[in-house]
Order: structure tokens, then C-alpha cells, then sequence
């Protein structure tokens, strides 16, 4: 799997330089010819954002002596049907999915390689693949950012349910045109189970919430004053408090393991039609080293998913989790049909 040779031979023709010159003439013919040989390219389908991942792919990649050819898109299902459809004619070397739930469906399709132990154990359970076909790479958590200035911690929901109780009518912002609700929604018809899920989102239609097209405007709405709630992603607050420190808002948790502690996992899986397995595990083993998951969690604001990570300062681990199927985040048709049916799409 070593692809030095190149830069190998190249020293070994400068050293050369200082031989008589009939042995010049071979090497300098060698040497032409191995200028004419390319960088191998390694392929990646990325439903994570350039912004965040490819630093950390691009210094892979320099100490690897590869290029990448990077394919972003943050619709991840849109990547997981383009990888099915391309079927053993795909160049991706990895997917890189932003939720993981897609992972175990390409893994059903037969798209994606069975991962070493080797990778796979350095993850608990929960960040694997049942079938061995993905490993996360961190998490992500869905949280209630607020207003302190307005809400008292002791009049803060216990539970995700609790949002549509009539003392929180008006308060409210979310973004049902996200994907990341829309997955949330997904995980509450697994958690809950369709009918009551349905009946809950009725009740927030009811409570006349203001409407963002994503996380980070209601963020900056709750600053600024014009909701006091909004249903987000942890990592959002950090980021833009990072930027203005005299932010006006935190986040906040429910008791453990409600229904609104769902933590969506990042993932990655080798594509059967890869013919660059070793390069692609060597990959995944860096996005799981230290340094790796020290990116996701000190630039990103992330939550690790290898033992013995720090978490950024800022952010806080809630006391427990929901315990929800990672591949249940991805039946996003189900959870359209349902907001479409409530006139909330």
C-alpha cells in the first residue's frame, strides 16, 4: 500500500548527481518518466460540510502523499442513493455520512466492506454498525437552547413533551425544514411510536412556533429576543458564541434518557467498490485517533466517540441519552409524510 516509491526514487536520482556522466543519462531518462507519474487520488463522499471535515482530511491526506477528490453534499441520502446507483462502477474510497443511520441501510444493500476488529473495537457498541459495515466518528446532540435572561433553569422542560404545555405557547422557534428535525422526528416515531408522535407535533403546531430555515438563526433569535426556546443542535451555541462571546444563551438537556436527548452519530464505511481498503482503514484510523477526535471536539464543539477524549470545555454530556436505533434516523420519508399530513413541512 506504500505509494512512496515515487518520492523515493526522486531522491535517489538527485543523489545521483554527482556520478560521471554516462551514468546521467539513464537516470535522467527515469527520472522523466517517474515525473509523469500522479499523486494516487483517493475518492471521499462526504455528507459531513467542507468546512468542517476537510481540514482534517486535507492534513491526512498531505502526510499520506494523496489526493483527495473530495464529492460533498449535506443531504446524506442523496450521497447514499448516488453510491447505490454507481454500484461497483463508483469511485468513492469512503462515505462519510453526517448521520450514521444511512450507513447500516448501505451496509444492508451490500454497498459497504465489513470493517477489522481492529477499527471496530476501539468504539463502544453503540458506535458501530450491528453488521460491522460503519464506525462513527462523534456525535452530535439535540438540545433546547434558551434564554436565561427570560427563562429560569427551574421553568425549563423536564421532557421534550413537555414543550407543548401552554405555558411555552409563543416562545417557541424550530426548523421543520431541516434535516437534523426531521431525523429528531424520525427517532421519536421509534422512541414514541407513530401516533403519539403525530399527536405531539399537532400540539407544537398549536403552540404557534416562530419558523427558521435552521439551527443557527434560532440561536441568534433567542440572543436577540425574539423567541426564548429553540430546538437545535448542541454544537451551534459554541460556534457562534466562539465568534460573540457576549452571546445570551445556553443550552440545556433533558432528565436523562427523555425522548429529547437523542444524540445523532457521524459515520464512515469502505464502498465494496473500492480497490484502496488498506488506505481507506488507515483513514478511519486517523479520524479515531487522538488527534482526530480531538478536531471534533475542540473545533467542532463535538462529542467523541473514542474513551478517554476530552469534551470542549463548553460542552457538557447530559446525565443519560436516548436510547434510539442510529439506523432509525434515517427513515426521514416517514417523518415528511408526517409533517406534510400536519401542514408543518
Amino acid at each position: 500500500m506504500t505509494r512512496y516509491s515515487f518520492f523515493i526514487c526522486l531522491a535517489a536520482g538527485l543523489a545521483c548527481t554527482s556520478q560521471p556522466q554516462e551514468e546521467m543519462a539513464p537516470k535522467a531518462t527515469e527520472k522523466a518518466a517517474e515525473a509523469n507519474v500522479k499523486t494516487p487520488v483517493f475518492t471521499i463522499y462526504s455528507g459531513r460540510s467542507a468546512t468542517l471535515v476537510e481540514p482534517l482530511l486535507q492534513e491526512w491526506a498531505a502526510a499520506e502523499g494523496v489526493e483527495l477528490k473530495l464529492r460533498f453534499n449535506k443531504n446524506t441520502e442523496a450521497l447514499a442513493n448516488r453510491l447505490v446507483t454507481e454500484g461497483e462502477r463508483s469511485e468513492a474510497d469512503l462515505f462519510f455520512a453526517q448521520t450514521a443511520g444511512y450507513l447500516t441501510t448501505l451496509g444492508d444493500r451490500g454497498q459497504l466492506r465489513t470493517l477489522p476488529d481492529g477499527i471496530l473495537n476501539q468504539v463502544p457498541e453503540t458506535a458501530r454498525g450491528p453488521k460491522k459495515h460503519w464506525v462513527a466518528t462523534s456525535g452530535r446532540l439535540r438540545v433546547l437552547v434558551y434564554s436565561p435572561e427570560r427563562v429560569k433553569a427551574e421553568d425549563l422542560p423536564k421532557r421534550l413533551e413537555d414543550l407543548s404545555q401552554p405555558q411555552y405557547k409563543g416562545r417557541i422557534g424550530w426548523a421543520p425544514g431541516n434535516a437534523s428535525l426531521q431525523a429528531h422526528v424520525s427517532a421519536l416515531q421509534s422512541l414514541w411510536g407513530a401516533e403519539k408522535t403525530k399527536t405531539w407535533l399537532a400540539a407544537m403546531k398549536a403552540q404557534n412556533p416562530a419558523r427558521y430555515p435552521k439551527n443557527s438563526p434560532q440561536v441568534k433569535a433567542v440572543d436577540l429576543g425574539e423567541i426564548d426556546m429553540g430546538w437545535v443542535n448542541h454544537y451551534y451555541l459554541h460556534k457562534i458564541k466562539a465568534k460573540n462571546p457576549a452571546l445570551k444563551a445556553a443550552n440545556h438537556s433533558f432528565q436523562a434518557g427523555d425522548a429529547g436527548n437523542v444524540m445523532m452519530l457521524a459515520g464512515v464505511g469502505i464502498p465494496k467498490s473500492s480497490d484502496q481498503v488498506e488506505k481507506a482503514e488507515k483513514l478511519i484510523a486517523f479520524l479515531l485517533s487522538q488527534k482526530g477526535q480531538e478536531y471534533f471536539t475542540q473545533k467542532a464543539y463535538e462529542y467523541p466517540v473514542v474513551k478517554g477524549v476530552a469534551l470542549h470545555p463548553d460542552v457538557k454530556m447530559p446525565d443519560g441519552v436516548a436510547d434510539n436505533s442510529q439506523a432509525a434516523l434515517n427513515d426521514v420519508a416517514a417523518s415528511l409524510k408526517m409533517l406534510r399530513e400536519l401542514g408543518i413541512d
